[in-house]
């Protein structure tokens, strides 16, 4: 791995490249699988057991760190002396909206990770839209929420980079550069909000990770990643961050145009994963759609983790108690009810 100044053209011409499979004569995820696997099979042994905690809350106020608390318990999270970067949705703001992950979560789950034994818990975005970090931080309340409980804000935009080559091929990109604070967390949670995406059906804790991306590297909003086909970059993505566990907030998410132009749908619920995929595959069947239908997510169960509901452990409240159908995006032909 390397500090070495960024050649944005190199990476130009290999987004380029893979972008030809995202848009010439309109090729789906599916219509490009290929045999062998387009990953390293000795980087992704076949994917184990998964378990997922499903808590209802109804509010962001109240006992929150509790009930985060207990959702990291239930999935046996081990955070003891780790050192842990937040991966929060933070990608836009509208005070009339849900787009991101409610700051009062965010808070409430840096102390619960101290009370596991955390040695240090930082939260770190790479907002896509706005460049202004300090606004958007300020505006949305995560200002306040971390200066609350003494946590620090990293902002992954600006922070110093590291070359990480792919162990996986479904862009031509070969490498991403990476946020040295990604790279060196102990432990990476990503923290998505529940929303629906006009390009990608569903918007959860592995889409979420595009965020981990610098904009100055990737540009705004990560056009690069675009070009190389969104799918195929979350597929890259989450191969090459492989955060290690998945809270997803779904007290207030997003239905509709999502994920910025939505409406705000109520669903009185977190999701606790110690598998992204697995967290992913609960998330949208919450949500009512079938997660066989999302094509990014049947990827990620042959490599990445645990999508088959017979080795996903369920934890907590009874997933279909909670299910609340989201309303589709618009262009979310390729999602189905469940």
């Amino acid at each position: 791995m390397s500090n070495r100044p960024v050649d944005r053209r190199t990476i130009l011409r290999g987004a380029v490249a893979g972008g030809v499979i995202a848009t010439a004569g309109g090729l789906g995820l599916r219509a490009m699988l290929r045999e062998p696997p387009p990953w390293d099979e000795a980087a992704f042994p076949p994917p184990g057991d998964a378990h997922v905690a499903v808590l209802a809350a109804t509010d962001y106020e109240g006992s929150l760190e509790t009930t985060v608390f207990d959702g990291l318990r239930s999935i046996d999270a081990d955070i003891e002396g780790a050192n842990v970067l937040l991966k929060p949705n933070l990608v836009e703001f509208d005070p009339t909206t849900a787009i991101n992950t409610e700051p009062r979560l965010i808070a409430a789950t840096i102390l619960a990770l101290r009370r596991l034994g955390a040695a240090s818990v930082r939260v770190g975005e790479a907002p896509g839209h706005r460049r202004d970090v300090q606004d958007i931080i300020t505006r949305s309340g995560l200002a306040d929420a971390l200066a609350g409980v003494e946590a620090p804000f990293v902002d992954l935009n600006l922070a110093g980079i590291q070359r990480v080559s792919l162990r996986s091929r479904y862009t031509d990109l070969g490498a991403l550069w990476l946020p040295t604070p990604v790279v060196e967390a102990d432990v990476v949670i990503s923290m998505p909000k529940m929303k629906t995406h006009h390009w990608a059906g569903v918007t959860l804790s592995l889409k979420n990770l595009f965020g981990t991306l610098p904009g100055r590297v990737y540009g705004w909003p990560k056009n690069i990643l675009h070009w190389a086909g969104i799918e195929q970059s979350i597929l890259d993505i989450a191969a090459a961050v492989r955060p290690s566990y998945a809270i997803i907030d779904g007290i207030v998410g997003m239905e509709g145009n999502g994920p910025i132009s939505g409406t705000s749908v109520g669903s009185g619920l977190l999701v606790f994963a110690d598998d992204p995929v697995a967290a992913d595959s609960i998330g949208a069947s919450l949500m009512g759609f079938d997660p066989e239908q999302i094509a990014y997510l049947a990827e990620a169960n042959r490599f990445l983790g645990q999508a088959d509901p017979a080795r996903i452990e369920q934890r907590g409240e009874d997933p279909g108690r909670l299910t609340r159908a989201f309303s589709p995006p618009p262009l979310g032909d390729g999602i189905t009810a469940g």
